[in-house]
């Protein structure tokens, strides 16, 4: 005991390093896992773009922050869509006034008048979600056991 007590601060950056590896690896997972682009059945705004999927790494703080015993870092995404494509979610049809198809083009197209209108919507009334936070906590925790499994040897 009074060995560990010497080493704590050793003892105390390598966890720190541990979390902060663990944290950047549930980044990458939840990054891996959030759909990007037209071609993907999911493609909403933020999927097109590849927002949601970029917002992971630069909302989230990887670099751990000791408070009382423990060390806190965040898995972070603030796009307002993420929770929907995380969680799953509804998909009711409604009626979107002046929203017509262009006869020539056969393109979706907004009549400045307001005139017309088209019921729009899904085949399926609910999206399943992809549960990307989930697997992120999992790959976390992975990692940080897989990375302290070995802790009591550094200070023998």
């Amino acid at each position: 005991m009074n060995q560990l007590k010497a080493n704590q601060a050793q003892l105390e950056q390598r966890i720190a390093d541990a979390c902060k590896g663990a944290t950047i690896r549930a980044v990458e997972k939840a990054a891996e896992m959030t759909p990007v682009g037209i071609a993907n059945p999911l493609a909403g705004t933020n999927t097109r773009s590849g927002s949601m999927k970029q917002d992971w790494a630069a909302k989230s703080k990887w670099e751990p922050v000791k408070k009382g015993n423990s060390f806190v870092t965040e898995l972070n995404n603030d796009m307002q869509y993420a929770s929907y494509v995380n969680d799953g979610h509804r998909m009711d049809r409604h009626f979107v006034p002046g929203l017509v198809i262009n006869e020539e083009s056969g393109m979706l197209e907004f009549n400045p008048d307001g005139t017309g209108g088209i019921v729009v919507g899904t085949k399926t009334a609910y999206v399943p979600g992809i549960f990307m936070v989930d697997a992120a906590k999992e790959e976390y925790r992975r990692v940080l056991r897989q990375e302290l499994k070995d802790i009591g040897d550094v200070f023998k």
